[in-house]
């Protein structure tokens, strides 16, 4: 029999909607954010009550939370523009509820270069707000002033509060430039930097809590539940920072050759329970299907193998519960780290044909035991 086709290599999904894509750089902004912005502009609208009057004031409002989410935009770019200096390749920014989030694939090589990066979303966003300081002095009274004044103490908010020293805000990333800068080891770094920036989220969730015993009004309220929103986010953030560093550390153990099955090749015809008794004669864990000329063409998939009832297996040819290799499917065996999980990740498959330089079949590698390597680690 035919060894069935491979399934479909997998997409990254898309975060949401493009937007822009200024530098090249795609802007994704997410679905839930029109529904934030909407909850944004009546709330903002029924604070200018007493500045805007009539329907006016919801188109101000409208105004003010795209500039505002145009200033953010700035911010995350300046992240990216900073990176691309670098030579560090951006991926894209994606624009969410609370803010947005410059998603750059490789970390800086030294600390001064992450310092760098880091920094340059603050200092836009305090430049913006100097800019706009400058600026309300001279718009005359009227809308004009209130929006730029309402900018003015946003990116004077954002620029500030990005400096705390907690990940996931920038303030956390510098420092952790300045922890490894010290100690010259970027993972402990990370992780004093996360642990500070949960700190922080803790600090932020009792100043609720403070708020709506001294005054239950709606207001303090609305506020209590804002700055409880931003304290999850941040305590999230800083937990998956923690969690990709201890993934890192892990990664040198992650070998394929270390990893790898042993292998024996079998004609597609050959019934199953032989092929069982094959591999177990030749204490191999791993099938695989060759052709006329011992050239690989499929893997016996093992999760088949052991669905397949023991009375049956005489008379199934094991060729019919292979999967055919193409070439994402057949790795170097010696991958190792990142490569290995970037390979991995690239083309999702149960199963893995691993190669010498030369050409020759070493073995097999199989997404379980590269999942009970993380697990032991």
């Amino acid at each position: 029999m035919t060894p069935e086709r491979p399934a479909p290599q997998q997409r990254d999904p898309q975060p949401g909607i493009v937007i822009a894509r200024p530098f090249g750089i795609p802007v994704y902004i997410s679905p839930y954010w029109f529904l934030i912005a909407g909850v944004f502009i009546l709330l903002y609208s029924n604070s200018l009550q007493q500045t805007v009057h009539g329907s006016t004031r919801y188109l101000v409002a409208a105004v003010f939370v795209v500039l505002l989410y145009a200033s953010v935009l700035v911010h995350e770019l300046s992240h990216c523009v900073v990176a691309r200096a670098f030579d560090l390749p951006v991926r894209r920014v994606l624009l969410y509820p609370l803010g947005g989030f410059s998603e750059i694939e490789k970390e800086a090589p030294t600390p001064a270069r992450e310092f760098l990066v880091a920094a340059a979303g603050p200092a836009i966003s305090l430049a913006l707000a100097a800019v706009g300081y400058g600026l309300s002095s001279l718009v005359p009274d009227g809308t004009g002033r209130v929006l730029v004044t309402q900018l003015m103490w946003a990116n004077l908010l954002v620029g500030l509060f990005n400096l705390l020293p907690g990940l996931p805000l920038d303030g956390g990333r510098m420092l952790r430039a300045g922890i490894w800068k010290v100690t010259r080891r970027p993972g402990a770094a990370t992780i004093g930097a996360a642990w500070t920036g949960r700190v922080i989220a803790a600090a932020l969730l009792i100043v609720p809590f403070a708020l709506f015993a001294r005054d239950s009004n709606t207001n303090q309220v609305f506020d209590a539940a804002w700055l409880a929103i931003i304290a999850a986010f941040m305590w999230m953030g800083a937990g998956q920072a923690i969690k990709v560093t201890k993934v890192r550390e892990k990664l040198p153990a992650l070998q394929a050759r270390l990893l790898a099955r042993r292998a024996i090749p079998i004609p597609a015809s050959l019934p199953l329970a032989e092929a069982i008794r094959r591999a177990d004669a030749a204490q191999a864990r791993a099938l695989v299907v060759v052709d006329h000329e011992d050239k690989p063409i499929a893997i016996v998939n093992e999760s088949a193998v052991m669905a397949t009832p023991p009375q049956r297996r005489p008379w199934i040819e094991a060729g019919s519960l292979a999967r055919t290799l193409d070439e994402s499917l057949v790795l170097p065996a010696d991958l190792s780290g990142m490569a290995l999980l970037e390979a991995v990740r690239k083309s999702p498959a149960s199963e893995y044909l691993l190669v010498e330089p030369s050409g020759k079949v070493f073995g097999v590698l199989t997404t379980q035991d590269l999942d009970h390597a993380f697990a032991r680690g």
